[in-house]
Protein backbone atom coordinates (compact mmCIF):
# COMPACT_ATOMS: atom_id res chain seq x y z
CA UNK A 1 0.00 0.00 0.00
CA UNK A 2 2.58 2.48 -1.21
CA UNK A 3 -0.53 5.20 -1.81
CA UNK A 4 -1.47 5.20 1.62
CA UNK A 5 0.84 7.86 3.85
CA UNK A 6 0.61 6.64 7.72
CA UNK A 7 -0.23 9.76 8.55
CA UNK A 8 -4.19 10.82 8.80
CA UNK A 9 -5.55 14.00 6.55
CA UNK A 10 -7.81 14.77 9.46
CA UNK A 11 -5.27 15.33 12.29
CA UNK A 12 -3.81 18.75 10.63
CA UNK A 13 -4.59 21.68 12.79
CA UNK A 14 -6.95 24.16 10.85
CA UNK A 15 -5.39 27.77 10.76
CA UNK A 16 -8.80 29.54 9.83
CA UNK A 17 -11.84 29.87 10.73
CA UNK A 18 -15.08 28.78 9.46
CA UNK A 19 -17.66 31.10 8.17
CA UNK A 20 -20.16 29.35 6.55
CA UNK A 21 -22.08 28.74 9.73
CA UNK A 22 -21.73 31.95 10.77
CA UNK A 23 -23.17 33.43 7.58
CA UNK A 24 -26.21 31.08 7.84
CA UNK A 25 -27.51 32.23 11.31
CA UNK A 26 -26.89 35.73 9.67
CA UNK A 27 -29.16 35.21 7.01
CA UNK A 28 -31.68 33.04 9.32
CA UNK A 29 -31.84 36.46 11.69
CA UNK A 30 -32.17 38.70 8.51
CA UNK A 31 -34.68 36.57 7.47
CA UNK A 32 -36.48 36.43 10.73
CA UNK A 33 -36.72 40.37 11.17
CA UNK A 34 -37.12 40.90 8.14
CA UNK A 35 -40.76 38.98 8.56
CA UNK A 36 -41.09 40.42 12.44
CA UNK A 37 -40.64 44.66 11.31
CA UNK A 38 -44.00 44.70 9.77
CA UNK A 39 -46.16 42.82 11.94
CA UNK A 40 -44.46 45.06 14.96
CA UNK A 41 -45.90 47.79 12.71
CA UNK A 42 -49.26 47.05 12.04
CA UNK A 43 -50.67 48.11 15.68
CA UNK A 44 -54.32 48.48 16.91
CA UNK A 45 -54.95 52.51 16.06
CA UNK A 46 -56.34 54.26 18.28
CA UNK A 47 -56.73 58.13 18.60
CA UNK A 48 -54.63 59.57 21.03
CA UNK A 49 -55.91 62.79 22.46
CA UNK A 50 -53.19 65.86 22.77
CA UNK A 51 -51.20 67.57 25.19
CA UNK A 52 -49.23 70.54 24.86
CA UNK A 53 -45.68 70.29 26.46
CA UNK A 54 -44.84 74.29 26.43
CA UNK A 55 -45.12 75.97 30.18
CA UNK A 56 -48.12 78.42 29.87
CA UNK A 57 -45.93 81.50 30.88
CA UNK A 58 -48.45 83.99 32.60
CA UNK A 59 -46.44 87.50 32.08
CA UNK A 60 -46.66 89.49 35.43
CA UNK A 61 -48.47 93.08 35.03
CA UNK A 62 -45.75 96.17 34.95
CA UNK A 63 -46.31 98.41 37.56
CA UNK A 64 -44.73 102.27 36.49
CA UNK A 65 -43.27 104.28 39.32
CA UNK A 66 -42.14 107.64 38.15
CA UNK A 67 -39.97 110.40 39.99
CA UNK A 68 -40.37 113.84 38.63
CA UNK A 69 -37.75 116.95 38.18
CA UNK A 70 -38.86 118.14 41.41
CA UNK A 71 -39.48 114.47 43.67
CA UNK A 72 -42.87 114.26 43.92
CA UNK A 73 -44.13 110.32 42.81
CA UNK A 74 -46.35 109.38 39.98
CA UNK A 75 -47.74 105.53 39.90
CA UNK A 76 -49.02 105.14 36.52
CA UNK A 77 -51.17 108.04 36.26
CA UNK A 78 -51.71 109.08 39.48
CA UNK A 79 -49.75 111.55 42.18
CA UNK A 80 -48.63 109.50 45.04
CA UNK A 81 -47.59 111.38 48.45
CA UNK A 82 -44.36 110.22 50.00
CA UNK A 83 -46.58 108.59 53.16
CA UNK A 84 -48.81 106.86 50.89
CA UNK A 85 -46.21 104.88 48.60
CA UNK A 86 -44.87 102.45 51.03
CA UNK A 87 -48.87 100.93 51.04
CA UNK A 88 -49.48 100.88 47.78
CA UNK A 89 -45.77 99.14 47.76
CA UNK A 90 -46.83 96.65 49.50
CA UNK A 91 -50.51 96.13 48.32
CA UNK A 92 -48.67 95.41 44.61
CA UNK A 93 -46.26 92.98 46.05
CA UNK A 94 -48.48 90.99 47.62
CA UNK A 95 -50.54 90.68 44.15
CA UNK A 96 -50.08 87.10 42.61
CA UNK A 97 -48.29 87.13 39.91
CA UNK A 98 -46.13 90.05 41.41
CA UNK A 99 -45.59 92.71 39.25
CA UNK A 100 -42.58 94.89 37.96
CA UNK A 101 -41.88 97.50 38.98
CA UNK A 102 -40.10 100.00 36.41
CA UNK A 103 -38.90 103.59 37.78
CA UNK A 104 -38.80 106.20 35.42
CA UNK A 105 -36.61 109.31 37.13
CA UNK A 106 -36.69 112.08 35.54
CA UNK A 107 -32.58 113.67 34.75
CA UNK A 108 -33.13 116.55 36.74
CA UNK A 109 -34.09 114.53 39.57
CA UNK A 110 -31.88 114.23 42.42
CA UNK A 111 -30.56 110.32 43.29
CA UNK A 112 -31.79 110.59 46.91
CA UNK A 113 -35.46 110.42 45.06
CA UNK A 114 -34.69 107.46 43.21
CA UNK A 115 -33.15 105.48 45.88
CA UNK A 116 -35.60 106.26 48.18
CA UNK A 117 -37.81 104.83 45.84
CA UNK A 118 -35.89 101.69 45.76
CA UNK A 119 -35.63 101.22 49.08
CA UNK A 120 -39.40 101.07 49.62
CA UNK A 121 -39.86 98.87 47.34
CA UNK A 122 -37.51 96.54 48.15
CA UNK A 123 -38.89 96.83 51.98
CA UNK A 124 -42.19 95.89 50.47
CA UNK A 125 -41.28 93.07 49.04
CA UNK A 126 -41.16 93.98 45.50
CA UNK A 127 -38.55 91.14 43.82
CA UNK A 128 -38.00 92.51 40.05
CA UNK A 129 -37.52 96.23 40.15
CA UNK A 130 -35.60 97.73 36.48
CA UNK A 131 -35.20 101.24 34.89
CA UNK A 132 -36.50 102.72 32.11
CA UNK A 133 -34.13 104.99 29.88
CA UNK A 134 -34.61 106.79 27.05
CA UNK A 135 -31.79 105.72 24.77
CA UNK A 136 -29.15 108.28 23.48
CA UNK A 137 -28.41 109.45 20.29
CA UNK A 138 -25.22 108.24 18.69
CA UNK A 139 -23.79 111.03 16.67
CA UNK A 140 -22.97 109.71 13.14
Amino acid sequence: MAGFSARDDHDEVMGEINMIPFIDVMLVLLIVFIITVPVMKHAVNVDLPRASSEKEVVKPEQLRLSVQADGTYFMGENRVDDAALPGLLQQEAARQPQPELHIRGDKDVRYERVALAMAMAQQAGLKKIGFVMEPTPIAP
